[in-house]
């Protein structure tokens, strides 16, 4: 089994960038480690429960329309770079972390901190307790490289356009009742309210159903590269699996090309919005955190 240090991310991009976008799937990796197969106490298809399954193959035609996407290789059981990076849970480890560690948050007491310790269904993920050095092996080799290449994205998009808009992409389990879309821009603390509309309506003119900030209104990524008052904008978008994916299986559904379609025309009514209606960035409040 390849080991996703090799190559923690993929980059593609357009010819030319020529929209002020950039597309991001951090959990769609699909690269386990041997280490972490040799180590679970669960089979494959469960440990893929965390994926976001296919995700970066979905929102692949922002590329041809003038826009980069960033995908995670590694997969979310292993390491999820939509955490803080010191959310760690201590007690997974055989002795005292060298990284630094935040008070535990509520993700942190449901096993779901940057290195999980369940999947997405509550099934505990390691045989037994984790080396301390692995903390900052996974961080240094996946989690930095990462993390450095987005933010190096934003400041590449906001120095030719202006603004910077980030489109982190996911998807959801549809056992929670969920609509097909569910848009997270904080409350509108990560990005401009016309952004956020133009999104909805978008979808809305494709047929999907959409929801904003409920249940999921943006996770680690849409505060750490949300800030309206520098352009910078982060809109988190959630899609329902039922819709393109066969749940139990982690496989495609007949429906995922159209579905992929259907998305590929929402982002082309997305990404053409004008840079003006995004505010000048003296113009905008400062995002709340």
């Amino acid at each position: 089994m390849a080991e996703p240090e090799n190559a923690p991310f993929r980059l593609d991009r357009p010819v030319r960038q020529t929209v002020p976008f950039l597309f991001a799937s951090p959990h769609s990796g699909r690269v386990y480690p041997a280490s972490l197969l040799a180590r679970t106490r669960l089979d494959t298809t469960t440990l893929r429960r965390s994926e976001d399954a296919f995700v970066d193959e979905l929102f692949a035609g922002a590329v041809g329309l003038g826009a980069p996407l960033l995908a995670a290789q590694f997969p979310r059981a292993w390491l999820d770079v939509n955490r803080a990076a010191a959310e760690l849970d201590a007690g997974m480890f055989d002795g005292a972390l060298q990284v630094p560690v935040d008070a535990p948050t509520p993700r942190v007491a449901a096993g779901l901190g940057v290195i999980p310790r369940i999947v997405r269904d509550g099934a505990e993920i390691y045989r037994g307790k984790l080396d301390r050095a692995e903390a900052d092996t996974r961080l240094e080799q996946l989690y930095k490289p990462y993390h450095r290449a987005l933010a190096a994205l934003m400041a590449e998009t906001r120095a030719r356009f202006g603004v910077a808009v980030l489109i982190d992409c996911h998807s959801m389990p549809s056992a929670l009742s969920v609509p097909d879309i569910v848009l997270g821009d904080r409350y509108g603390a990560s990005a401009a309210p016309s952004l956020t509309a133009r999104a909805e309506a978008a979808f809305a003119r494709e047929g999907f159903s959409v929801a904003r900030n409920t249940p999921y209104a943006g996770g680690h990524t849409t505060v750490q590269y949300g800030k309206v008052a520098s352009g910078c904008h982060a809109l988190q978008i959630e899609i329902n699996r039922a819709l393109y994916l066969d749940e139990d299986r982690i496989a495609k559904r007949p429906s995922f090309e159209s579905v992929r379609a259907r998305l590929t025309r929402v982002l082309e009514q997305l990404t053409t919005i004008s840079i003006a209606s995004l505010g000048r960035p003296s113009s905008l409040p400062e995002a709340a955190e």
